[in-house]
């Protein structure tokens, strides 16, 4: 699943933003997130035959909701930074800023993740995804 949602990842930049140009980018970020929230819905009611979920969910600390929130600003940067500065450089600042904040995440056990320590292999592989993210850039 990881692969395709990698792929499905470079192909929702391109698209948001191509819809970005076209509706701007609030009606493109707008859209998504409703369709987002319609797909999940019918999904939540075949899996589980009724939407339960919503109020599960409303019931655990607001801390948890941030899934969300981060969602919706990576949906708004993509579809901003996209048609910017094309898909592959997107895709690339993207995945090193997901790779520093995970080590992080993983090294200080934030959010009630397991502590894992960074050797020096991580680290010199997210320099170099840093470096390749930035090199991504020049065109």
């Amino acid at each position: 699943m990881a692969i395709f949602a990698g792929l499905a990842g470079s192909v929702q930049i391109a698209v948001m933003a191509r819809l970005g140009e076209r509706v701007g980018i609030f009606g493109a970020l707008a859209f998504a997130s409703l369709l987002q929230a319609v797909l999940a819905g019918l999904l939540l009611l075949a899996v589980r035959q009724n939407l339960g979920g919503y109020a599960a969910v409303a019931r655990q600390p607001a801390w948890l909701w941030l899934g969300g929130v981060m969602g919706l600003f990576i949906v708004l940067t993509v579809t901003f930074a996209g048609s910017r500065i094309g898909t592959a450089a997107t895709v690339g600042i993207l995945i090193a800023g997901q790779l520093g904040m995970g080590a992080a995440i993983d090294r200080f056990g934030w959010f009630g993740s397991e502590r894992i320590p960074l050797s020096w292999a991580r680290v010199l592989g997210i320099g170099l995804l840093f470096v390749g993210a930035a090199l991504s850039l020049r065109k």
